[in-house]
């Protein structure tokens, strides 16, 4: 029997090519992009959680009375943690990874500061070497298989030394270990570990509790409750940070619903990833993966009604192969099974095509959404299952309502001709093709107002002024490189620059301003008690001629200026951020001392600029203090003419060939540097641009099969109206204006979920748009306009014809 049905199912399906066609294009297309976006939400989702005992796995933060949290640590935080927390398995520090030039090579890797239980923390297998001992020696490092496969190719890396150039002063280190590559699901992403006993601040910073700059990371034990080792924590807080809790009280804060002033918490490791207000701003908001889920079910669900719709046009010319079949003997039964297995044939020829489409179109979609969708990910058994549901799902209900309906056709009645369906099941299938109509337009206006919302968002995150001029400024790593000194690159820049007439200025810093090239991140933080006010402030080494470079605005005192003897030293320049936090007037000429209890250097305010974004703007801008310092020489800003812009790059090409010959040139553009603060949501507004276009097409497909089967049930009643005098724009008007109605009515359903979903989205960013009421009309406007034109097409060729050949049976 089955073997009938489908032979039948074939040739009818081969005699009806264009629908067929339509059908399959329709829903492989469909099928192709809900599952890239479901591997990518899927992808998004599973990020950290392939850890053994993840659950267990959480990073620690601070937060204030007021729920400012930071999850930068100081130094002696996590000796501390590992000697006191009694609930802890295991504690590590973990810092950002910066590029280094290791091994006679001189290969470009990423290096990361971890101390020993890092292994015992985290699932990061090793292939060679013990991990309980492999960083137990402060000269350690552990590599990972591509890094020891590119340095000493087939031979055993375990006990050969490496040096690198860079971690701050060069080093040579011994090889204890190699792990497998970081899994392309995982937050941290490196080529090596070295211990953080190396960083050339370690020994003046490992005491100082003000002074943070990385985080931390522990496992508790099996059976403890992170809420009762949040509490546990208070003691900690209490010992280390006795003096900023006085001063809170004196200063008649509150504290928070815990009772605390200062507290440690621990984030867990899942959560990382959707961190987005986290210490760079840089985690994904679920309302990314959630966005991405949904779109691709609005794909599936608007291809699916398309089909329906389709199906239901062709019922009125099939209706009397139902009487027929009927009238020889033929049950519902297996007239349903008959008209499902045409069903289950074109959804099986969708999906094949779709999963082929999706397999081919991966690479291009990677490098496109900068995502790391695998073969291996799409044939997992999970994977495979989701697909065979959702596949399931959808072949029953897209092929099993329009077969139920024709297998329940009464012969007399469809044999009698004309309007079949429509008197078969009366007003129930209008009301199913306005739903679905409906439904097909709330999405795709939905889709169509977020699209606007988001470019819109983009447009003034790119063109919001961030407090310095980032246009003309070329940023160029120097951290080390090629036995090249920062400080003795910068000179040499210095010398060969100075003469330029395209060079404005030039300074170094320690910090560079949104992602170059090179890929490091760094930040470093400090925060103090000053006159019994708690002050918290990013801790920027900068250089004569930094203001001039970046355009920063002086709004009192002066530059730092090379005829002060003194501001090399002990000399800072403050933002109005920070001067408000101080709580002083006139603050020029008085000092702050950032570790004061340890007698730690007091610093003069020479100068206050106005605030400026020196991280993306999702953040807002956070209080910044510059400080003279000759090791923070990371990086040379140079701003340049607007003329002279590209001569000065090629000069600099030209100038570090000469001087670090074999180096990597990673000079890049500040302002490019800054567009990439926002790379995820330019990828993220493509997907909803490439969305919104697909459900306007698939709806547009489905209102067009729609149009066509109510007009051809209507011929008879606008050939009569024609006889009687009807105008061609009054017949079109009257065909329309029922579609028009359901369009205007999805919108109006459509407008507030937009709204609100944009507003969760808009939620992460700190500086951000008010939503307007017409970006909702000009969705409405157009979604009204394609409705129209979809119907206008059908409405206008049905007006046209000659009333004669339709009454011509009557």
């Amino acid at each position: 029997m089955l073997r009938s049905y489908l032979k039948i199912a074939f040739r009818t399906l081969w005699k009806h090519k264009t629908h067929t066609t339509i059908n399959i294009v329709g829903l492989s297309v469909a099928f192709a992009s809900a599952t890239l976006l479901l591997l990518t939400a899927w992808f998004e989702w599973s990020f950290d959680r392939f850890h053994a005992d993840a659950d267990r796995i959480y990073r620690v933060y601070i937060q204030d009375a007021t729920g400012e949290a930071s999850g930068i640590m100081p130094y002696p935080l996590a000796p501390a943690l590992k000697t006191e927390m009694a609930d802890a398995q295991a504690v590590t520090r973990l810092m950002f990874p910066q590029t280094e030039f290791v091994g006679e090579k001189r290969l470009a890797k990423q290096i990361r500061f971890a101390d020993p239980d890092v292994f015992q923390t985290f699932t990061f297998p090793l292939l060679k070497g013990d991990p309980k001992t492999a960083l137990k020696d402060i000269n350690n490092m552990v590599i990972t298989e591509d890094m020891a496969r590119d340095l000493f190719g087939n031979t055993n890396p375990i006990g050969k030394s490496i040096r690198t150039d860079g971690l701050n002063t060069g080093r040579d280190f011994v090889i204890t270990g190699v792990m497998a590559k970081p899994r392309a699901n995982s937050s941290f992403q490196f080529d090596a570990f070295v211990r953080p006993e190396t960083r050339v601040d370690y020994p003046t910073g490992k005491a100082e509790w003000g002074n943070r700059n990385h985080e931390i990371y522990l496992k508790l034990k099996p059976g403890i409750d992170p809420l009762t080792a949040e509490k546990r924590l208070q003691s900690l807080t209490r010992k280390y940070w006795q003096g900023d809790i006085a001063e809170a009280k004196r200063r008649g804060e509150k504290p928070d619903a815990r009772g605390e002033y200062i507290s440690l918490r621990l984030q867990p490791l899942s959560d990382i990833r959707f961190d987005t207000k986290g210490v760079f701003g840089t985690g994904i908001s679920k309302t990314y993966i959630v966005a991405l889920a949904l779109i691709a079910l609005f794909i599936l669900l608007i291809a699916g009604i398309n089909y329906v719709n389709l199906s239901l046009a062709r019922s009125v010319a099939r209706a009397r192969e139902v009487g027929v079949r009927k009238s020889l003997g033929a049950l519902a039964g297996q007239l349903f099974g008959q008209f499902w297995a045409e069903s289950l044939v074109i959804c099986l020829l969708a999906l094949g095509a779709g999963l082929g489409m999706a397999f081919a179109a991966r690479p291009l979609f990677n490098q496109t959404f900068d995502t790391r969708l695998s073969l291996d990910l799409l044939l997992q058994p999970v994977t495979l299952g989701a697909i065979g549901v959702v596949f399931l799902l959808l072949t029953l209900l897209t092929g099993g309502y329009p077969a139920w309906l024709m297998a329940r056709f009464r012969a007399v009645t469809v044999l009698k001709g004309g309007g079949a369906l429509l008197r078969a099941k009366g007003s129930k299938v209008g009301a199913l093709r306005s739903v679905l109509i409906v439904a097909q337009f709330a999405l795709a206006s939905l889709l169509i107002t977020c699209t606007l919302l988001i470019g819109q968002q983009l447009r003034y995150l790119r063109e919001k002024p961030l407090g310095f001029t980032r246009e003309q400024v070329i940023s160029l790593p120097l951290r080390n490189q090629d036995n090249l000194s920062g400080t003795r690159a910068m000179q040499l820049l210095r010398d060969r620059l100075q003469n330029n007439p395209d060079v404005v200025a030039i300074a170094k810093t320690n910090a560079n301003i949104g992602p170059g090239l090179d890929g490091n991140m760094s930040r470093s933080m400090s925060g103090w008690t000053h006159k019994n006010r708690e002050v918290n402030t990013d801790w920027v080494k900068a250089d004569f001629g930094y203001l001039k470079t970046l355009g920063l605005k002086l709004v009192a005192g002066r530059d730092f200026d090379p005829s002060f003897g003194t501001d090399t030293t002990s000399a800072v320049i403050i933002t109005e951020s920070m001067a408000k936090q101080l709580g002083e007037k006139n603050l020029v000429g008085t000092f702050i001392q950032p570790e004061a209890e340890t007698g730690g250097q007091k610093y003069q305010i020479i100068g206050v600029v106005a605030d400026f974004n020196l991280y993306s703007l999702r953040q807002k801008a956070e209080p910044v203090t510059l400080h003279l310092n000759p090791g923070g020489t990371n990086y040379a800003l140079i701003r340049t003419t607007p003329q002279g812009t590209v001569r000065v790059m090629d000069e600099l090409r030209k100038i570090w060939k000469e001087v670090a010959p074999t180096a990597q040139f990673q000079a890049s553009f500040i302002d490019e540097n800054t567009n990439r603060w926002y790379n995820r949501e330019e990828r993220f507004s493509t997907m909803f641009r490439m969305a919104a276009a697909l459900t306007i097409l698939l709806s547009c497909m489905g209102l067009f099969a729609v149009a066509l089967m109510t007009i051809e049930q209507r011929t008879k009643e606008i050939g009569v109206r024609k006889v009687l005098g009807a105008s061609v724009a009054s017949i079109v008007t009257l065909l329309s204006k029922d579609f028009l109605k359901l369009v205007s009515f999805a919108i109006v359903l459509a407008s507030p979920l937009a709204w609100y979903a944009m507003n969760r989205w808009l939620a992460d960013f700190a500086y951000k748009i008010d939503i307007e009421w017409w970006v909702f009309a000009v969705a409405g406007g157009l979604a009204v306009g394609i409705a129209l034109l979809t119907v206008s097409f059908q409405s206008i060729k049905a007006a046209l014809m000659n009333p004669v050949k339709s009454l011509r049976s009557e």
